[in-house]
């Protein structure tokens, strides 16, 4: 079940017999996972380019999704008492397919805040109690992509000799002032000053991938404290080999992946200032 993505080293994790539903009632959903999802590469370029936001790597996933037909979706689920309608409640999922009447739901959260977790575990157990869908899915970065976002944008600074302002300048690299001032403060501390490439990554990383964004094991925490239960859910762990460097870092590369982004994406993790 699975294999082609379990091969290339992504998590997977069935909740709920999931398993044994999607197997069963779904065995297409899951040639389509495996499709969409295995085809994923998203080059350095952008991943530094886009910061916290949404690569347009996960949105050539979303495409791929969509050209197979899983939609964004709104449900609405309505209760009357003796035809006057006292409750109404929508949920709006970004992916959804039915397969012979029944429906499959996903949510991708690359790089959100993590309560989205939450929301998104939610939003599949009351739409499950409701007989409106069959299994969630979450997809999320796994812990091997997560553990060396800070090695790949290391990498990057080596490779593009980043020492500087201006070398971040010259590939279109923009920083705001609250950035730019940590980085220097670093840099230029009297003791055990830090180089530029180590400052920059370590303030990247955690200004954009941080601990409290949706990652693998905050969404282990969510479920294993039962959120989202008993919903079936599978729940899917990008790894670290999706990531490549093959494309060169230049100034109009990491400008096109700039002007490519989706503006409609979700609110990631910090909003820039100043």
């Amino acid at each position: 079940m699975l294999e082609g993505l379990a091969q290339k080293g992504f998590e997977l994790k069935f909740l709920s017999h999931a398993a044994a539903i999607l197997d069963k009632d779904f065995p297409v959903a899951l040639t389509e996972l495996d499709q969409a999802l295995g085809a994923l590469t998203i080059p350095i370029t952008e991943i530094i380019a886009l910061g916290g936001g949404e690569t347009k790597g996960t949105q050539r996933m979303r495409h791929s999704l969509s050209e197979l037909g899983w939609k964004k979706f709104e449900f609405v689920i309505k209760k009357t008492i003796n035809g006057v309608e006292r409750e109404a409640t929508s949920h709006e999922i970004d992916h959804v397919k039915a397969f012979d009447g029944a429906y499959v739901a996903l949510e991708i959260e690359w790089n959100n805040k993590d309560p989205f977790f939450d929301r998104d575990l939610e939003n599949f157990k009351r739409l499950h109690a409701e007989g409106a869908i069959s299994v969630g899915v979450i997809v999320t970065r796994g812990t091997s992509l997560h553990q060396n976002v800070w090695n790949f944008v290391s990498r990057f600074a080596l490779e593009n000799k980043i020492n500087s302002f201006e070398d971040l300048q010259r590939l279109n690299i923009d920083l705001t002032r609250r950035k730019r001032a940590a980085i220097e403060k670093r840099t230029t501390r009297k003791k055990n000053p830090i180089d530029f490439p180590v400052a920059w990554a370590d303030n990247f990383v955690a200004d954009k991938y941080g601990e409290a964004t949706t990652h693998w094991r905050k969404l282990m925490d969510r479920v294993d404290r039962g959120v989202g239960n008993p919903c079936p859910l599978l729940l899917i762990g990008i790894p670290e080999s999706v990531v490549t460097f093959a494309e060169a870092a230049t100034p109009e590369a990491i400008a096109a992946a700039i002007d490519d982004a989706v503006q409609d994406i979700e609110p990631v993790l910090t909003n820039e200032e100043d």
